[in-house]
């Protein structure tokens, strides 16, 4: 049997390098190709570093609810929330939980970013409450009588015109051809509710209206559990932002609440609203269009099969009442953003009309899509970034990395010299696999290169060095020792790949703790430290290992020059230890 040459170590290891080293190559053609074939060649950039809005929610307990804060309805108020902004047309914004009661938002700066982040902050819950009583708001107003009606606030009432000549029309005007279109009055200053009806079916007219002896008088009287809520609306004054916000919230769906809104900017109205009928998970779609009979923007709704019933009760019963009590409130985080009127039942699909513009019905739609959240939210931090500023981040930080990899390699190159190519070539692949893996983390899992994450990556340029500089210190010790090369680099392996674990290990391990617990742009860096740290142990095993065992068989470092940095003279290596049998001299025998 034929010995085994010296130096040759296992299969795999030193004998067979060029097959780790040809499968880091394929991997880095794989990433790099499928980065252009998918036309992300750059990472995305964070807020921070592109510029836009970052907002911060937190969830809040509710009133009865002491389990409502769950990663169910977290990931569902997610989900509504990013319809929400992406429905306004903003590209690519970010919405995503932190820990286990925030959600970070990221809006790009572009297009209806500022629309967006309005829309963001009104995250409670949509409820469809009717009217019980409304008039207009204002610091010096008389109270609410016991008969208050919308003409003591100035209000036209659904269906009559701002100028009093409604009543004169004919009743085709209201509902015409296959689908009902508003009266005049509905494209003044009031909005009512209507459905889509067929050619053949009769238009609701003034003939199925009730009599104004037949309905229940529009005061907060009506209902006689309100002797506090009409305490409550006298004192209530839509002008005071702070009255504005605090009215509304807190109630339960099934208690009657007072409410702010405001149909025209700059005026308020304030309204007592029943117990909510309807929420917006029961609204299946709602978007803004044109009717095409009168050019007008409208806003079309259809409902779930379970709302589609709620909202035809609802309906059926105020279509038999008086201005204001045939109105129902359209109530978002406490605010009455719409307060249409009903003139018959509806069902399944409805549309609201009346004194919309292109923009306040699209936003009216959205709200109406995306506006029901199982759980209310409190905006704790709104941070704003022009992409000017970004772009000094970000020029700052890549400064910052040249620095201290231009530090890591003058030190390489004065301690380890020619060691240091094979340092030199191990950062190249490390830094290629970071920048495709994070180009494609982009468009996969909407990872986003913000600052801190840069101050990651800048950290793990030291931590992929430290990496190198174990495993040449252990062939060194090797060398010094009294090995020649080829034997050193396989010796030194071993020792050098745990301690290189471990310190990983224990590298990944922060980053993982830092980024489960928290919350924010720390997450970037979090992040990328801990991508960075597994790209260093799969560098190390794949690329600097095999290279190293190429690199030793080559005479410019098996002879150890000066300049190879493996120089036995430099390294104070010792004269090869050698076994010798020691002979005893024989003993003379003592005299007597």
């Amino acid at each position: 049997m034929a010995a085994p040459k010296k130096g040759r170590g296992p299969a795999g290891g030193q004998g067979r390098p060029g097959r780790a080293l040809a499968l880091i190559l394929i991997v880095m053609v794989a990433l790099a190709g499928g980065m252009f074939l998918s036309g992300h060649t750059t990472p995305r950039l964070g807020i921070d570093l592109a510029g836009g809005t970052s907002i911060t929610l937190e969830a809040q307990n509710q009133p009865g609810k002491p389990n409502a804060i769950n990663q169910t309805n977290m990931d569902t108020a997610v989900g509504i929330i990013e319809r929400r902004v992406n429905g306004l047309g903003v590209s690519e914004a970010e919405v995503q939980t932190q820990g286990n009661k925030n959600i970070i938002v990221n809006i790009p700066k572009g297009t209806n970013s500022k629309q967006a982040q309005e829309q963001v902050g009104t995250t409670a819950q949509l409820y469809f409450r009717p009217v019980l009583t409304v008039q207009a708001s204002g610091p010096e107003e008389p109270k609410p009588s016991d008969s208050a009606s919308p003409s003591a606030s100035g209000t036209p009432k659904p269906g009559e015109s701002a100028q009093g000549e409604d009543e004169d029309k004919p009743q085709g005007e209201e509902a015409t051809g296959s689908e009902a279109t508003p009266s005049a009055s509905a494209t003044t200053q009031g909005r009512a509710v209507t459905g889509a009806l067929k050619k053949d079916d009769p238009t609701p007219g003034a003939s199925d209206k009730p009599k104004a002896s037949e309905s229940p008088e529009a005061s907060p009287s009506a209902d006689p559990a309100t002797a506090k809520l009409q305490e409550e609306f006298a004192k209530l004054d839509c002008t005071d932002p702070k009255q504005r916000t605090e009215a509304g919230q807190g109630a339960k769906p099934s208690d009657s609440i007072v409410a702010c809104g405001s149909n025209v900017p700059g005026s308020y109205e304030k309204y007592v609203l029943g117990p909510a009928e309807v929420s917006g998970s029961d609204v299946d779609d709602a978007k803004a269009a044109i009717d095409q009979r009168t050019g007008q923007w409208i806003v079309s709704m259809e409902f779930t099969s379970a709302g589609a019933k709620k909202f035809q009760t609802i309906t059926g019963r105020l279509a038999q009442q008086q201005p204001p009590m045939n109105q129902f409130g359209i109530v978002l985080d406490g605010e009455v953003v719409s307060a249409p009127s009903v003139s018959q039942a509806l069902s399944k699909n409805a549309q609201i009309s009346g004194s919309f513009t292109q923009q306040s019905a699209e936003d009216l739609g959205n709200i109406l899509s995306y506006g029901a959240l199982p759980l209310t939210f409190k905006e704790v931090s709104v941070t704003t970034v022009t992409a000017a500023l970004g772009s000094e981040q970000l020029q700052a930080g890549l400064i910052a990395g040249a620095i201290g990899l231009a530090l890591v390699i003058i030190y390489l190159v004065v301690y380890y010299r020619g060691l240091a190519f094979i340092a030199l070539l191990s950062l190249l692949v490390s830094g290629i696999l970071t920048y495709t893996i994070m180009s494609l983390l982009g468009p996969a899992i909407g990872f986003a290169l913000n600052l801190p994450a840069v101050c990651g990556a800048i950290v793990a340029i030291g931590i992929t060095a430290d990496s190198f500089i174990v495993y040449f210190e252990r062939v060194r010790d090797e060398i010094r020792e009294g090995r020649t090369l080829r034997p050193a680099i396989e010796r030194a392996w071993p020792r050098a790949r745990r301690t290189i674990l471990v310190s990983d290990f224990v590298s990944f391990l922060a980053a993982a703790v830092l980024f489960i617990v928290t919350v924010g742009k720390v997450q970037g860096f979090a992040f990328t430290l801990g991508l960075t740290t597994l790209l260093d142990v799969v560098v190390v095993f794949l690329f600097t290992k095999p290279l190293m065992t190429l690199m030793g068989r080559t005479k410019f470092f098996s002879k150890g020059g000066p300049w190879s940095g493996l120089d036995p003279k430099r390294l104070g290596a010792q004269p090869p230890l050698r076994r010798s049998r020691r002979v005893n001299a024989p003993t003379e025998p003592k005299e007597a």
